[in-house]
């Protein structure tokens, strides 16, 4: 009886530590469409972590290659740049470990790597607050658009259909708007206009009259701009940057003024807000009604702290992969990582399955 009981523990013990020696398994899913005929579009979220850093460079121009490999077999359409290009615009002096290059360093440090999605992929951008002044919006004065003129990538220019004048009467796309239409068997047009940070009443009445021509009463139209909803999820009301006092609207003033009265505006696009390190602070999500009574999906989609806070890796290279199922109503929106999936060794961690990461709305 004894020797019984000793077998059994010996066998007990043995089965607890060959479990206790096994790792579970680390799981990675490929990029794939969860529907053959969906199509995707992509949205990058604020950029300045990783133009301002030299050693994140890479992981920017890492993102953006995997764009391009993944256009095909994605049917990525579009890619949206939710603003802050730059961390600092206009910066003359270096601060180590926090701007490692000057403002116009910067500039070129993105342009640089923009240059990967350059006749590879339509792309549209808007400006942030750290697109102007000297640190972030003191004026309106921007490098953008001696790196981004309107003619920079052909494959978007055949896209630009318009563009506002900015603050000091040049036409440039800091206010722009676009028309593509979506593949088969979707076929949709859509209508996207890009608007600065802190639109003036002038941009926003201009951007409302486009949207109401008659040859886009159809069409599904999408706003980009840098600062409209708070990390709850409500639209900002009030902020207190120079050029915002000077007459920039905030995010609640552009809903009223535009993205309300405009019955083919059914998707707003941000970024801006974020917390160090906490992913709910950067992230936001909500559904509203336009005056036609529609509903308008608003995101945010800002990861520029995550991955060790404001100077850390810049954002762990996340992206917004947004599935239009072809069903046109519905939309799949997934979190996904390059920088992650390159290797073996961590394409486990690649894709987010949180509720704020990975979720699914309809425009009726």
């Amino acid at each position: 009886m004894g020797k019984r009981i000793i077998l059994l523990l010996l066998s007990w013990s043995l089965g607890v530590l060959c479990f206790a020696g096994t790792a579970p398994e680390k799981v990675s899913v490929a990029p794939a469409l969860k529907n053959p005929q969906s199509w995707t579009m992509v949205i990058v979220p604020d950029v300045q972590g990783y133009v301002k850093l030299r050693r994140n460079h890479g992981i920017l121009e890492l993102m953006h290659g995997w764009i391009v490999d993944y256009r095909e077999s994605m049917r990525i359409q579009q890619v949206l740049f939710t603003g802050d290009l730059t961390n600092r615009n206009d910066l003359p002096v270096v601060e180590p470990g926090r701007n490692e290059l000057i403002g116009a360093e910067q500039w070129k440090a993105f342009s640089r790597a923009a240059e990967k999605l350059d006749g590879e992929i339509p792309y549209i951008l808007c400006t942030g607050n750290h697109d102007y002044g000297n640190r972030s919006a003191e004026n309106r004065r921007s490098f953008f658009n001696d790196h981004f003129p309107t003619d920079r990538n052909r494959l978007t220019r055949r896209q630009l259909i318009a563009c506002d004048t900015n603050a000091f009467g040049l036409t440039t796309l800091e206010n722009a708007a676009y028309e593509f239409t979506a593949p088969h068997p979707d076929n949709r047009k859509f209508l996207i206009i890009s608007l600065q940070f802190a639109p003036s009443d002038r941009n926003l009445e201009w951007a409302k009259k486009l949207a109401a021509e008659p040859r886009f009463k159809n069409h599904f139209g999408i706003v980009l701009t840098h600062s409209y909803l708070d990390r709850h999820g409500k639209r900002i009301e009030k902020e207190n940057y120079e050029i915002n006092k000077q007459g920039g609207n905030a995010g609640e003033a552009i809903f009223q003024k535009l993205v309300f009265p405009s019955a083919n505006i059914r998707m707003v696009v941000c970024g801006h807000i974020a917390i160090p390190d906490k992913w709910e602070g950067g992230i936001a999500f909500s559904m509203d009604k336009n005056s036609a009574g529609k509903s308008v999906a608003q995101m945010a989609f800002n990861t520029q702290a995550i991955g060790g806070g404001w100077h850390g890796s810049g954002g762990d290279g996340w992206l917004r992969l947004l599935e239009f199922m072809p069903d046109k109503k519905t939309v799949k929106a997934r979190t996904f990582s390059p920088l992650f999936y390159v290797s073996p060794e961590t394409r486990h961690l690649a894709w987010k399955h949180d509720e704020l990461s990975e979720f699914t709305f309809e425009t009726e």
